[in-house]
């Protein structure tokens, strides 16, 4: 009888992966439990950031957690997350189900896994910014400093493929994406880069304003900080999650705090009859554990959860255990943390930072001003020349969002007058803007006012508004003579 030979594989090879990087994570996705939400259960090993890894991925799909009980003790991971669509629903869509297994699935192999980055752009189509140049700025903010940016960049013949600006106790960070005019590659030339950075410091340094604790901004708080030929892996949360980096290297948690004291286990410290409720952020001990105790209460919002996660992450704290939940529109947190090095918050000096650092982190996106939504034609220079008109009719940009999709330019801006104040625009703002660019046939404009994030004004202030933003306008076309080739 013929002998039939077998190569031999190694039982324990299968399982290599799983001694390499830990068990793999084991995700449920459980709409049948509850009537209103989905339930998102992960358990796997624990490791330092991996809670906002999860967090990543559900906030990239746009999902509100309305409530999650995280336990990380023991080294194990446990989290249990309450999930609803952009809609307010369950979650019924098979791709991102799919999605949410393969991703966190993957957080505890290896890293960067590119099986989930290829998922994630198959089913979200996200743009991939590999053939770009990323350029990262922070700076003490002034009034149409990112109409300068924008300005600068043109006249350096680079065309900003997609930017986010955000601006905050008078200091900004911007991270934007940027490639050749003439040839839409990115920019690898070291002398162009050393060339665009020095014009850019220049822009970013041209400023004699104060900051806010009073003293004169210093080199530090104004720089360049790199020029990278990556990407952020396709996700608008790492853009983000950078932005509140770039926002605590330039200590934007040092402006002056205008909000009264909430004292502890008061029921967010507002009064009743306040139009608009404060953060209130306090810290306590919890010495039979070894913990501090970070408790938060505030209006809720979308990325809340992750905009604080993201913040303890950064700043080097462990979260062993957290609960957040949700009612009548505000959110409380509770966390249970200790510093990397095992250590709970001793001093009342540490105790303050993270105090402040958590209020800046959720003050940074919520921007006082009207919210205008620019769809055009993608062209040359058509950054510069939006953010220029704004600037020239006493408009400033507090927070800009501003992305390309194939032919098209998405843009949005948080706007507010030069001096910080709010504006209300109307219908004859609109279309005077459309007028001043290139004409309504070729431009979509919408201004959208966010009452939940800004005072309402009386009726005598929205007059005066509206009277204000005609007259500017009107004063300023005749001169306004621009076209866009």
């Amino acid at each position: 009888m013929k002998k039939v030979c077998w190569p031999y594989f190694d039982p324990d090879f299968d399982n290599l992966p799983e001694r390499i990087y830990g068990p793999v994570c084991r995700v449920s996705i459980d709409s049948d439990t509850l009537e209103d939400c989905t339930l998102v259960k992960v358990d796997s090993v624990n490791k330092q950031g991996l809670l906002l890894e999860v967090i990543q991925v559900l906030t990239d799909m746009n999902l509100t957690i309305t409530k999650c009980f995280i336990s990380s003790d023991a080294e194990w991971f446990m989290d249990v997350f309450h999930v609803k669509d952009e809609n307010g629903n369950k979650l019924a869509d098979q791709n991102v189900i799919n999605y949410i297994h393969q991703a966190i699935g993957t957080t505890t192999g290896p890293p960067a896994s590119t099986r989930a980055n290829a998922y994630a752009k198959n089913i979200f189509q996200s743009e991939n910014h590999s053939g770009h140049t990323t350029i990262e700025m922070t700076g003490t903010d002034r009034p149409g400093l990112f109409s300068e940016i924008s300005a600068a960049l043109a006249d350096l013949h680079c065309n900003i493929v997609e930017a986010h600006a955000w601006t905050h106790n008078a200091r900004l960070a911007c991270v934007a994406q940027i490639s050749d005019k003439s040839t839409d590659a990115p920019i690898n030339d070291p002398h162009r880069l050393a060339t665009i950075e020095d014009y850019l410091i220049t822009v970013l340094r041209a400023t004699t304003a104060v900051s806010p604790c009073g003293k004169e901004a210093s080199n530090q708080e104004v720089k360049t900080t790199g020029f990278l030929g990556g990407d952020y892996q396709g996700t608008m949360t790492n853009v983000e999650r950078r932005l509140h980096q770039l926002m605590l290297s330039i200590r934007d948690f040092d402006g002056p705090n205008l909000r009264p004291v909430s004292s502890p286990r008061t029921p967010l410290g507002w009064d009743a009859d306040e139009e608009c409720r404060n953060t209130a952020v306090w810290i306590e001990s919890c010495e039979e554990k070894g913990y501090s105790m970070v408790s938060l209460e505030c209006k809720d919002r979308p990325r809340l959860l992750f905009d604080t996660v993201c913040t303890l992450t950064d700043m080097q704290y462990v979260i062993f255990h957290a609960s957040t939940h949700c009612h009548e529109g505000y959110a409380f947190q509770e966390y249970f943390i200790r510093h990397v090095d095992g250590d709970a918050l001793c001093t009342e000096s540490e105790k303050e930072r993270v105090i402040k650092c958590l209020e800046a982190a959720i003050e940074r996106r919520v921007c006082e001003g009207f919210r205008l939504e620019l769809h055009a034609d993608d062209t040359m220079g058509l950054l510069s020349d939006i953010t220029r008109v704004l600037r020239e009719n006493g408009l400033a940009v507090v927070r800009a969002d501003v992305a390309t999709q194939g032919e098209k330019a998405i843009n949005a801006f948080y706007v507010r007058d030069i001096s910080g104040n709010e504006v209300v625009p109307n219908m004859e703002f609109v279309e005077s803007m459309k007028r001043e660019l290139m004409g309504p046939s070729h431009i979509n404009l919408q201004v959208k006012n966010e009452k939940h994030l800004i005072r309402s004004p009386s009726s005598t202030e929205k007059s005066r508004y509206f009277a204000n933003i005609g007259d500017i306008l009107k004063s300023q076309i005749g001169r306004l003579s621009f076209r866009i080739n």
